[in-house]
């Protein structure tokens, strides 16, 4: 009997914990504590909109969608500036672009299915430029999903290899917190992209909701009954406590730093080297260290420096310390080389290029980063992984009184000023047809004001302008970064006129990479951005037709036209100018018309008919 009755007592045990499984699961147990006014007009959006506005944001890049409706209004509301674009992809690029002049996390939001779709190309890009984005997509009810709802399609499993984190929302309440996490998780360590999902059921207010999957009013029979019970309280426990008190300030966000022991062996290093090298990359423009610290110390430490990707114009352009050709040649002599935030892929030959008994000390905030190709043809002296540019300043204060050799340095200048003036004399050539680039590009560089930014999307012609082009400021140059993706133009240069409205800023096009945000002239007007793009119009996408001529005898798909780009951004309400060889006397004035039409509230783009040169050939393609 007692044993019959223990049975009983745990078999009831187990039902009861089964049954409180169950309630919990349903939301039954948070609903006897949190309460459910289905009156409310509120909607998750306007939480969404709190969050983003505590966490500094000003502008929020979308396309429109019904499934974020809510989400767009809101933020207008609370007074966030929204951007609407042609593209997914370009509002992912301008929320890229705002990640990286403002240090603070870009935003874009988009339509669920083709609208999630549509920015995974530009989701990869923030991932390895290591931009820190929150995208915020819309999908379908989550009661709904795998039933065929419109647009929907498993999201997360796309974004798994490209965030640093993704999350699905299941209730309103969760939306404050998950957020939060997000946007802490995309600035800390090695930032990067993250995607947060809202379904449709959490962002409409309680009324639309209920009338949209709530089912009918009384259901027929005890499965009908059974169902409507389930509709119901699902929808009560979306609700549950969402509109309860809840912190919406931003996280801590984590920076890894470099021990004092690291800083102290790269100074002694430092001390001892004849002929050192630094070579600054894009990482070390990230938060927290502001970028006129980072220069000064640079400057403190007077060692010859290359700078490369979003660390262009760290160093202004007459500065002794800049170095901007004969890198090869640099890097083979340098017996000590600090990769400040810079990577041994393929823009440094995945490490090729040091010399054997080169002593290279590499600071990084990403492990795999830090080490890429160490173990094939090359390895650090000292691996460092923390934050570049805090690195940088501290061994600036460890090595005061600190003087680089000054033969070395003064070397590396007089080869620096000769390649310069053998890119002059090249200008001064004249192409078989149309104008040099070489020559539009240096005439742009004598024009540039001090307030400045640079956006660079192309190949061939913007690979040329990397050697002529240079940024006034730190901070003042965008470009894809180690994706090489093209059609960031648009994108870019939005997001900088927004943050930078008093800065003169130009987009460096291909007539290839134009083609993917050419459109973006309609947004550039109807937000009153008034850029300038450049094209380097050539009709050929030539970095490939160079090598694909050269190697396999046939231009096939690499052909274009010599198109009237102009005359499209005209109709789309912008401005647009064409110079070509007859108008090379007049090139400058042509320059100087943009910038005033610009500074008139006008978008403008000129279309400059470029001819061919041999200055960029041997660049890698592939």
């Amino acid at each position: 009997m007692d044993l019959l009755a223990g049975i009983g007592c745990a078999c009831a045990g187990l039902l009861a914990m089964a049954l409180l499984g169950v309630a919990y699961r349903l939301g039954l147990l948070y609903q006897l504590c949190h309460k459910v006014n289905p009156q409310s007009p509120r909607h998750g959006g306007e939480l969404v909109a709190e969050v983003l506005k505590a966490h500094g944001i000003r502008f929020l890049f979308a396309l429109a969608g019904g499934h974020i409706s809510p989400i767009l209004v809101a933020s207008e509301k609370m007074g966030i500036r929204v951007v609407d674009t042609r593209h997914e992809a370009t509002a992912v690029f301008a929320a890229d672009a705002v990640s990286r002049l403002s240090g603070r996390i870009g935003v874009a939001a988009v339509t669920a299915g083709p609208g999630v779709t549509n920015t995974v190309t530009a989701i990869k890009n923030a991932q390895m430029a290591e931009s820190p984005v929150l995208l915020i997509g819309g999908a379908a009810a989550s009661l709904q999903k795998g039933r065929g709802a419109l647009q929907d399609i498993d999201q997360l499993s796309l974004f798994k290899t490209l965030c640093k984190a993704c999350v699905s929302v299941r209730a309103v309440r969760d939306i404050v917190p998950a957020l939060r996490k997000a946007i802490a998780t995309a600035q800390s360590g090695t930032p990067g992209p993250v995607f947060v999902e809202l379904p449709i059921d959490i962002l409409y207010p309680f009324h639309v909701v209920e009338k949209e999957i709530g089912g009918t009013k009384s259901g027929r029979g005890l499965r009908g009954k059974v169902v409507q019970w389930y509709l119901k309280n699902y929808i009560r426990n979306l609700f549950a406590g969402a509109w309860d008190q809840r912190d919406v300030s931003p996280l801590p966000v984590q920076v890894p730093l470099a021990t004092d022991d690291e800083v102290q062996q790269c100074a002694e290093l430092v001390s001892r080297a004849k002929k050192p090298l630094v070579l600054v990359g894009s990482q070390a423009l990230l938060p927290p260290t502001p970028a006129e610290e980072l220069r000064a110390a640079l400057e403190a430490l007077g060692i010859p420096c290359y700078l490369g990707g979003m660390a262009r114009g760290l160093l202004p352009p007459g500065s002794p310390l800049l170095l901007r050709q004969n890198r090869r040649d640099a890097l083979r002599d340098a017996d000590l080389v600090l990769l400040a935030g810079a990577v041994c892929d393929f823009r440094l030959s995945y490490g090729r290029l040091f010399g054997r008994h080169t002593a290279v000390v590499a600071v990084n905030r990403d492990r795999a980063q830090l080490l890429r190709n160490s173990d094939v043809f090359w390895r650090p002296r000292l691996a460092v992984q923390g934050d570049a540019a805090s690195f940088v300043v501290r061994l600036a204060q460890s090595l005061r009184g600190y003087a680089c050799p000054s033969d070395w340095a003064e070397g590396l200048r007089q080869a620096d000023r000769k390649k310069e003036q053998e890119n002059r004399e090249k200008a001064a050539t004249p192409t078989c047809d149309h104008l040099n680039p070489l020559d539009v590009l240096h005439r742009l560089d004598v024009l540039l004001p001090p307030e400045s930014l640079l956006v660079a999307d192309g190949g061939d012609f913007v690979g040329t302008a990397a050697y002529i082009v240079r940024p006034r400021r730190p901070l003042a140059w965008l470009d894809p970064g180690a994706f090489g993706t093209l059609g960031v133009g648009g994108g870019f240069a939005l997001g900088a006129k927004l943050c930078r409205p008093d800065a003169e800023v130009w987009v460096l096009y291909g007539d290839g990479s134009l083609g993917y945000s050419l459109m973006e002239f309609d947004t550039f007007v109807r937000h009153k951005t008034p850029i300038i793009a450049l094209v380097g119009n050539d009709a050929c996408w030539s970095q490939i037709a160079r090598e694909q001529v050269a190697l396999l005898g046939s231009n096939v798909a690499c052909g274009l036209e010599y198109l009237d780009y102009h005359a499209v951004a005209e109709a789309l309400g912008g401005k647009g100018l064409v110079v070509g060889r007859p108008d090379r006397e007049r090139l400058e004035a042509v320059l100087r018309a943009a910038q005033e039409a610009s500074r008139q509230g006008h978008p403008v783009l000129i279309n400059a008919l470029i001819g061919k040169t041999d200055f960029r050939d041997g660049s890698i393609s592939v």
